[in-house]
């Protein structure tokens, strides 16, 4: 523990500017990924547990087509697309067999799916750390705000997840598929009753959730090491945020991921050998003052 360093960084203006673009950064690609898993969630009632392996799968199918293309827009895509093309199959033929069984049921289904594809990167991509380099679009010198250091790939990162998370919400808020989605969640069986193919809602919700992960993905890769089991540690980060934004809640998600990546990234210079107990702390918080997290609601 190291308060004074803290308190030395939150008297400087250069370094609370630095910290917290550090942290938002986090937040934000972690909110990618938890808003994709809540999703999920809260309207196929299923705890993908494999959800930190659609972010790794993004992250190699972006690498795979900028090392021949450079091209990080063409890589974005194949990240987003081709985990949503998975995902689609993933639903289909496995995890529409575990809808309304146990829990532990739908865990066993997806963890072997976490092996299984941990094994396939390393068979395709190789079992050693990969790297895929800072685009060269990026490769500028860094800002200075306030005299904390922001390099742009870092405002670019933060916008274009903020874009993500924005069409999601006004996808689910504002539009008739959203609105058939939000029926399907509360009474399937009502909403085939008026003759919509609910297998296929389902399909289009756990595919949309699948590209939100990818897409987190492959945003990810420039400045993160590629390798295979690399979605474990943002899949429990995920969990977290999920259960103290509140489930099912996307807004509660973005709320929840950024304050997790101030926490973090603050946390490291104040609490460097307890950042993942800050986390877990904060949650406990929650859950003890509100149970079913900052923006759940409580299931009558």
């Amino acid at each position: 523990m190291d308060l004074s360093a803290l308190g030395s960084c939150v008297s400087q203006v250069s370094c609370v500017v630095t910290q917290t673009t550090s942290g938002l950064i986090s937040g934000m690609l972690l909110f990618l990924v938890s808003c994709g898993l809540t999703l999920i969630f809260g309207v196929l009632g299923v705890v993908n547990f494999a959800h930190g392996s659609l972010y790794m799968l993004g992250a190699f199918f972006a690498y795979t087509v900028y090392v021949p293309t450079h091209s990080f827009a063409l890589a974005i895509l194949a990240g987003a697309v081709g985990t949503g093309l998975f995902g689609i199959v993933f639903e289909r033929f496995f995890i529409s067999r575990v809808y309304g069984s146990d829990v532990l049921m739908q865990l066993l289904v997806c963890y072997a799916f976490v092996l299984i594809l941990d094994d396939v990167v390393k068979m395709v991509w190789g079992a050693s750390y990969l790297s895929m380099g800072m685009p060269e679009a990026f490769m500028v010198p860094p800002l200075f705000i306030a005299g904390g250091v922001v390099p742009p790939f870092y405002l670019f990162l933060i916008g274009i997840s903020a874009l993500f998370g924005l069409a999601l919400w006004l996808l689910m808020a504002r539009t008739r598929f959203g609105k058939v989605v939000r029926a399907a969640a509360q009474n399937g069986d009502m909403v085939a009753a008026l003759g919509i193919r609910t297998p296929y809602v389902f399909a289009a919700v756990f595919a949309l959730g699948s590209v939100m992960a990818g897409a987190a993905g492959a945003l990810a890769a420039p400045v993160r090491s590629l390798t295979a089991g690399m979605g474990f540690s943002v899949l429990i980060e995920s969990f977290i945020v999920t259960v103290i934004g509140g489930m099912g809640s996307i807004v509660g998600a973005l709320v929840a991921s950024i304050l997790l990546g101030l926490i973090q990234s603050f946390g490291a210079i104040g609490f460097p050998l307890f950042t993942d107990g800050l986390m877990f702390t904060f949650m406990a918080v929650v859950l003890i003052v509100k149970p079913t997290g900052l923006f759940g609601q409580r299931v009558r």
